[in-house]
């Protein structure tokens, strides 16, 4: 691993957040695929002026997802996520945990039951801007709420984060009655 400013996972921290959605989206569709679920749909949004990065529906559940990243190990104890996330009816955020190659280890959850809203963040700590203005001051964003990972449910498999996403699928994988003959 390269530490410091060469640090690609630091450099490149946009890049890596795409690449952990698309390989996200790319298994979520998968598995459904597999537990017969077709009905799927993924919307991106061009930017996340709106609080979520892209919208899922699946049935009458309607998800407006805002992703985060963490590297296994990583020390973050917080994410800012927008108010405007709240307003979504079933917004939630999904704390993805990557390996350094960029597999997808695991999940944070923060959100309701399928169909309710997110909850209350209102009340939190303001996040702030990263980067300082020309007198140091790191002014407050205040349509962002500083959300600690205590406040996240930990998820190890992408199958129990359906669950939170859509609730249960009853639906039974589809065998080929050809090949059972």
């Amino acid at each position: 691993m390269i530490l410091g400013d060469g640090n690609p996972h630091f450099l490149h921290s946009t890049l890596r957040e795409k690449i952990a959605e698309h390989l996200f989206v790319g298994e979520l569709l998968r598995r459904l695929w597999q537990l017969g679920v077709f009905d799927a749909e993924v919307l991106r949004s061009e930017f996340d002026a709106g609080g979520y990065d892209l919208v899922l529906s699946c049935r009458e559940i309607v998800r407006h997802i805002q992703f985060k990243t963490i590297i296994a190990g990583g020390k973050a104890q917080s994410v800012k996520l927008s108010l405007r996330l709240a307003e979504k009816p079933s917004g939630c955020a999904v704390w993805m945990v990557l390996g350094q190659d960029l597999t997808i280890r695991s999940f944070f959850w923060f959100g309701g039951e399928p169909g309710q809203p997110l909850p209350d963040i209102q009340g939190g700590k303001i996040a702030r801007h990263t980067k300082a203005d020309a007198t140091g001051k790191k002014a407050g964003r205040e349509n962002h709420r500083v959300v600690a990972r205590s406040r996240f449910d930990e998820v190890p498999s992408l199958d129990k984060l359906i669950t939170k996403l859509l609730g249960t699928v009853n639906v039974p994988i589809k065998t080929d009655q050809a090949s059972s003959r």
